[in-house]
């Protein structure tokens, strides 16, 4: 189960970078989450996408979120897993409808919508820059 102090601090900061693998070579995007609950941080993408086929290729991702305000990072590590939910999928729709005139409707199979409900997460401050992260796992 995901602690209430990450959830919150990836709900507050949305917008976020992700790394993904392609072969030996890293890859980072930004990327903006779409919801995080004691189950995970919930993402979409497009199937086409070199994204997609690298996290389909080697699941496991590491995300780093930010907050300007608090100058606060939280680096979040796991592996995706890939949800075939249509509701899950209408309501990613409703709330971003900038997608629609390239999905459409839900049930559209190039839209992707993966989860990262394992691993771990760890915060950094500038106080805290020379200690060793501690990680708290989910």
């Amino acid at each position: 189960m995901i602690p209430q102090d990450v959830i919150r601090f990836a709900n507050e900061n949305p917008a976020c970078f992700m790394a993904t693998m392609d072969n030996d070579q890293p890859r980072v995007r930004g990327m903006l989450l779409f919801s995080c609950d004691e189950k995970g941080f919930v993402f979409s993408t497009g199937k086409p996408k070199n994204m997609y086929k690298q996290l389909e290729a080697n699941p496991k991702t590491e995300i780093c979120f930010y907050s300007s305000k608090q100058n606060k990072m939280m680096r979040v590590a796991g592996k995706v897993e890939f949800l075939d939910d249509i509701e899950l999928k209408s309501k990613i729709l409703e709330a971003r409808p900038y997608l629609k005139p390239v999905i459409k409707t839900p049930d559209n199979p190039m839209f992707a919508v993966f989860r990262i409900s394992h691993g771990h997460a760890c915060f950094w401050t500038i106080e805290t820059n020379m200690l060793a992260p501690k990680f708290i796992e989910f």
